[in-house]
Order: structure tokens, then C-alpha cells, then sequence
């Protein structure tokens, strides 16, 4: 008698669909990353620019030491001077407020961005010298 012995069923996954579908997605969240804007600091860095700028008045001067110290205009100051500081600025220059940021090559990378993030608060200008 010719009998037909069944056929073995194939225990093996095909892994081709699955790498199809993760490409897809890669590329589907590649460019929805893009179009998405970051909420980022408002900084001006120094160098040439197009437009002359004239400043009446020389804008306060933060500088950051390596130690956490905080310095307005040479002299020492806490987190609370710098926001008294800095709304002054705002208020009496309004649009045209800027800050001048003098951060020391070895200060924290949190000292900085505090002061950073201070200026952005109040709608500033921060320049890094």
C-alpha cells in the first residue's frame, strides 16, 4: 500500500516580517522626531553679527565660579540677587533686556544652566562671553 506519511509542520519563524515592521517604525518615529520643535534657551552666542546693535548701558554681568559662586557685576550674590537682578533688567529694558553670562571654564554645568533658565523665565536675552 502507498500510504503518505503527513507532512512535519516547520517549528521555524520567519524573522523578515518582523524586521519590515521594526523599519517601519524607525522611520515613521525618525520623522515625527523632526517635526517636533524643542523648547530651547533662548542664547546668543558672541561673535559677528549683520545687524548693529547699541547698547545705552552695559547689561549685568553674571559670572559663574568653579566653586558655585554666583557674582553680579564683581560682587557676590545668591540665587535670590540674581532674580532681583534680572527682573530689574526686564523691567527697565523690556524687549531689548540682556544678560552677559561669564561661566568659569570648570564651573558645574547646573550653576550655568540655572542662570540660563533664569533669563528665559523673564523673556531675556543671555549672552555667554
Amino acid at each position: 500500500m502507498g500510504l503518505k506519511k503527513k507532512a512535519k509542520v516547520s517549528a521555524e519563524f520567519s524573522m523578515s516580517s518582523l524586521t519590515d515592521i521594526i523599519f517601519l517604525l524607525l522611520i515613521f518615529f525618525m520623522l515625527t522626531s523632526s517635526m517636533v520643535v524643542p523648547n530651547a534657551l533662548n542664547l546668543k552666542l558672541p561673535g559677528k553679527s549683520s545687524k548693529n546693535i547699541k547698547v545705552n548701558s552695559t547689561p549685568p554681568t553674571i559670572e559663574i565660579r568653579s566653586d558655585g559662586t554666583f557674582r553680579l557685576n564683581g560682587s557676590r550674590a545668591n540665587k535670590s540677587q540674581l532674580v532681583k537682578a534680572v527682573r530689574a533688567e526686564k523691567n527697565k529694558n523690556k524687549s531689548k533686556a540682556t544678560i552677559k553670562i561669564k561661566p568659569s571654564p570648570d564651573a558645574a554645568n547646573q550653576h550655568v544652566v540655572y542662570v540660563m533658565d533664569l533669563a528665559y523665565r523673564f523673556g531675556i536675552q543671555a549672552v555667554m562671553d
